[in-house]
């Protein structure tokens, strides 16, 4: 065995120790380290691949304890005969590989294809452009790093371990849900009971799990239009007949298009993506209609801690007297979207069912993660993190608005209620999906917003710019330069 088997690279994120210790591992697993030839000694592997003796040692240790390697007096470290037991031999799977058959038909055993609809996509790499008016992305110049690795170290102690590393079967972190009951809900006027809450992978599996008990073809699923598009798809898969809803200045328009439905999705604090908020009368007139025609809302408080334009609005959800509205909330906007921790708050019975449905689904959010967040609001972490991101979005709201209306007068409205983005409406004839290419060919990133329309003749002039995660320097220059690009497709004097 020699070095060009391991191949280490310093820029990766992990550690040239971890990076050797995997690559000896799979190596051993692949079966190509013969059992009775020594591995190489620290000095020689080290000096072979350019490292520190040390991170052999270490790498070696670490295989030593887990297994993989033995260690023989005199001799060196030999693959351990024990871990390869209970693998397949290669040149098995290799000789069952030769039979007779044919490929299955895929498409013709498929029921759905989610892969036909259409969907939001963003850059994997979005951090590598120059101006990311990105919507949904965390800063992480702004991400509490030392907080959160002091939770997650806590959490990784040996009474946390034993407390959360248990099968809960269906329940949730009671820390977890203790701060979403007493700290975070009634920051938004909702006071319910711990039955009454359950943590959901993110937003996304709430709505999932709601459309598969609330919804089939019979019932009628109302949907502002525009609106958001993960929301529209999930519902027309469960499948349910989708009603588009007008939205205005003020959010969901209060109208008799309402009594035809049974179920009214709503983002009433941040209308999703207009970003207008609905007044108080309004929220009140959808309550009394809920009432009247027999409808349920679910109301998406997202973005509800981003509230930095005008004194908060209350949750629709603390308005409800009589238990029609579903509230979902997330954490991804707030603390960061990878967590995917999100939670619904309904009536006991609608959660009991919704507690059922999630065991048989994934049982429940890795308890881990609920209790690093937990801890996280307990300490204070989470309130002194949204102080924070209120003070940077407010900046960037207010150089976005001067450099839109610099650069882009009179084609968008400041958002009452804050949020993290703009929504714009680009010059009559603009085509927000050929600026949104050629924005990308000069390191400019924003979101073509006909993809929110559910009809299939959408307006194509909207586009939305979200602030989260780029340079407050960089907002002018970059609105500047789409600005030019813009012009130039409709033909309009800069």
């Amino acid at each position: 065995m020699s070095h060009p088997l391991f191949i280490l690279d310093a820029g990766l994120n992990a550690s040239l120790q971890q990076q050797l210790r995997q690559q000896i591992a799979k190596a051993i697993l692949d079966h190509h380290i013969p059992l009775d030839a020594p591995l190489p000694s620290s000095r020689k592997l080290a000096k072979q691949l350019n490292v520190a003796r040390n991170t052999v040692v270490l790498a070696y240790e670490h295989l030593l304890d887990d297994g993989y390697l033995i260690a023989k007096e005199r001799s060196g470290y030999f693959v351990n005969p024990d871990i390869l037991e209970n693998s397949v031999k290669l040149e098995v799977i290799s000789d069952a590989r030769h039979t007779t058959g044919t490929k299955p038909d895929w498409q013709g055993r498929f029921k759905l294809n989610p892969t036909q609809q259409t969907n939001i996509t963003k850059p994997t790499d979005w951090q590598n452009y120059q101006y990311p008016f990105i919507y949904g992305q965390f800063d992480p110049d702004l991400f509490p790093t030392n907080h959160w690795r002091e939770c997650c170290r806590d959490n990784v102690s040996v009474p946390a371990i034993r407390s959360w590393a248990a099968d809960h079967f269906v329940a949730d972190d009671p820390m977890l849900i203790e701060q979403i009951h007493t700290r975070i809900l009634p920051r938004r006027g909702v006071w319910a009971d711990p039955e009454e809450i359950l943590i959901t992978i993110g937003c996304q599996q709430g709505l999932y799990m709601l459309a598969q008990l609330l919804l089939d073809k019979n019932t009628v699923m109302g949907l502002e239009d525009p609106g958001f598009v993960d929301m529209r798809n999930i519902a027309s898969i469960n499948p349910s007949k989708l009603k588009p809803l007008p939205v205005d200045e003020e959010g969901l328009i209060i109208d008799q298009g309402l009594a035809e439905c049974d179920c009214v999705y709503v983002t009433p604090s941040h209308q999703y993506p207009t970003t207008v908020t609905m007044p108080l009368d309004r929220r009140r007139k959808l309550l009394e209609m809920a009432s009247q025609e027999d409808f349920l809302i679910i109301e998406d408080d997202y973005e509800c801690e981003a509230n930095f334009h005008q004194a908060p609005s209350p949750a629709l959800k603390s308005l409800d007297k009589h238990g029609r509205v579903i509230y979902i909330g997330s954490f991804s906007k707030t603390l960061a979207p990878g967590l995917r921790i999100g939670y619904l708050v309904a009536s006991k019975e609608l959660i009991a069912e919704a507690r059922s449905l999630r065991r048989l689904m994934l049982r429940h959010p890795p308890a881990n993660n609920q209790r690093s967040i937990g801890l996280f609001i307990a300490r204070g972490y989470y309130d002194a993190l949204s102080a924070t991101l209120v003070k940077a979005y407010q900046q960037r709201h207010k150089i976005m608005a001067e450099a839109l209306q610099k650069h882009m007068p009179g084609l968008a409205e400041q958002p009452t209620f804050g949020g993290s983005c703009y929504w714009v409406k680009g010059p009559e004839g603009l085509d927000a999906r050929a600026l949104k290419a050629l924005a990308a060919e000069q390191g400019i990133l924003i979101e073509a917003g006909d993809i929110h329309f559910l009809a299939e003749d959408a307006p194509l002039n909207y586009f939305r710019l979200g602030y989260s995660s780029i340079n407050p320097k960089l907002i002018e220059p970059g609105i500047a330069k789409l600005a030019q690009i813009m012009y130039q497709l409709t033909a309009t004097p800069v």
